[in-house]
């Protein structure tokens, strides 16, 4: 095998898909300030796990979602640049992208409440369904009641965490902060502003402002009861503590028998003083989009070719704030600016050395045939060029194959404006992002054995 190739090594089953391979509390200091957290440990769930559904069958969910997240995602940016355009000051954009691939467990309340959240790294706010209910979607757990918890306590209009929110308005006497929360598929959560205390497994954390949504609509949050925003702005959870570092693994979306894992304050700290080989790059801050983790990326590879990609297709518009490349956690496959990926595609074509397959059967741009009767095939190997390092991934990190029909496809697209680099790109990795550092790194992991 050359060495700008990668190996997809084939188990031929009918209609299976296949990825290829080459505890304590704690005290905090006054209300919106930090929180000092001991090592949290989360187990993640892919939002399909335990559905019963053929690996063809996750795959094409997870793609189907990840274009509609990729659909809101430009929106918003289409509706920043209006707002610049404008110079409305009024017309902030107060839309965030919403809904995501992964949940997590959390206890909210004195005594505590178990619930199922979603994880969305592309946005701020915390938040659950609250009694009394005006609107609210269905969910598994009963609704939380926060008349029924001693540590729970409203946030008056005055304070940091109240004024953070892109819209809020004040209650009686200004002893409330009532807030509307709108995300990219028209769902909204609209509710009082709060403090309570959250626990993760055996970890128990103070005074976490969080949205209690009395008025809950729309569908894109129906298999959880409730958001727990890891963005970069002021309300999100990472940012409300002392130690603002997180990192996550995450297993292959087609592995039915094991969870992925999240990590916070110490116990994310401990991750990067592993001895595994590890890549950093700077996060960049884009002010038109605060929540989101923007990383600068050089160029891509090819097998031995350096794409012919100028470095101005992935930079930020310093003017309006469109452009650029995002990591997401709640993508599924990557999607890079439509000449990038034209390049890409270009010379995958010209590199893999298999028939072109056009009939679109796995909603992918570039496939090809497998030929009968082989357990491995030879694919151009992928590099993505960050400032600070090269990230080399494994082939089942961007290629897919379905043996029952034949078909091994690049799992990345196009997109006209922002890029982003989803979650099967970052699968077996670990992925941790420092806020104090203003650094995101990669590092190889067996997800599965943590």
């Amino acid at each position: 095998m050359s060495s700008f190739s990668s190996l997809i090594f084939l188990t031929l089953s009918l209609t299976l898909l296949f990825l290829i391979s080459p505890a304590d509390s704690t005290s905090r200091r006054a209300l919106n300030k930090s929180i000092k957290t001991p090592g949290i440990k989360i187990t993640l769930t892919h939002r399909d796990y335990g559905k019963n559904l053929t690996k063809i069958e996750l795959f094409e969910r997870a793609i189907k979602r990840g274009k509609n997240r990729l659909q809101r995602l430009n929106k918003l940016s289409s509706y920043s640049i209006a707002v610049e355009t404008t110079k409305s000051s009024s017309a902030k954009s107060k839309v965030h992208a919403g809904s995501g691939e992964y949940l997590m467990d959390i206890a909210i309340g004195t005594p505590a409440e178990l619930y199922s959240a979603i994880l969305d790294t592309g946005s701020d706010l915390i938040w659950t369904q609250c009694k009394p209910c005006d609107e609210c979607f269905d969910q598994a757990t009963p609704i939380f009641d926060p008349s029924k918890s001693s540590s729970y306590s409203a946030i008056p209009c005055s304070n940091k965490l109240c004024t953070a929110l892109p819209t809020f308005t004040c209650g009686k006497s200004k002893q409330s902060c009532e807030y509307l929360y709108t995300y990219g598929d028209q769902s909204s959560t609209e509710g009082e502003l709060a403090t309570e205390t959250f626990t993760f497994g055996k970890v128990s954390v103070p005074n976490i402002g969080f949205g209690c949504g009395s008025d809950n609509e729309g569908s894109g949050f129906s298999q959880g009861a409730g958001l727990v925003g890891l963005g970069r702005g002021p309300l999100s959870l990472i940012s409300q503590m002392d130690e603002p570092i997180f990192s996550y693994c995450l297993t292959s979306i087609d592995d039915e028998t094991s969870t992925s894992t999240l990590f916070m304050g110490q116990a994310a700290s401990a991750q990067s003083k592993s001895d595994g080989k590890m890549i950093s790059t700077p996060l960049i801050k884009n002010p038109s989009f605060p929540s989101f983790y923007y990383l600068s990326l050089k160029g891509i590879t090819v097998g031995d070719t350096k794409l012919s990609i100028d470095e101005s297709v992935f930079a930020l518009n310093d003017a309006d704030g469109s452009g650029g490349l995002i990591i997401d956690s709640g993508t599924t496959i990557t999607y890079l600016e439509e000449s990038a990926f034209d390049e890409i595609k270009k010379e995958f074509v010209s590199q893999t050395k298999l028939p072109v397959d056009d009939s679109g059967s796995m909603g992918l741009d570039v496939c090809f045939k497998l030929p009968a009767n082989v357990d491995s095939v030879e694919v151009p190997k992928l590099l993505f060029h960050f400032d600070g390092g090269s990230l080399d991934l494994p082939a089942e990190n961007y290629m897919i194959a379905d043996s029952s029909i034949g078909v091994v496809c690049l799992a990345m697209g196009s997109s006209q404006g922002m890029s982003i680099f989803g979650n099967v790109q970052q699968q077996n990795m670990m992925v941790l992002h420092d806020l104090k550092a203003q650094t995101l790194s990669f590092m190889p992991t067996e997800c599965d054995k943590l």
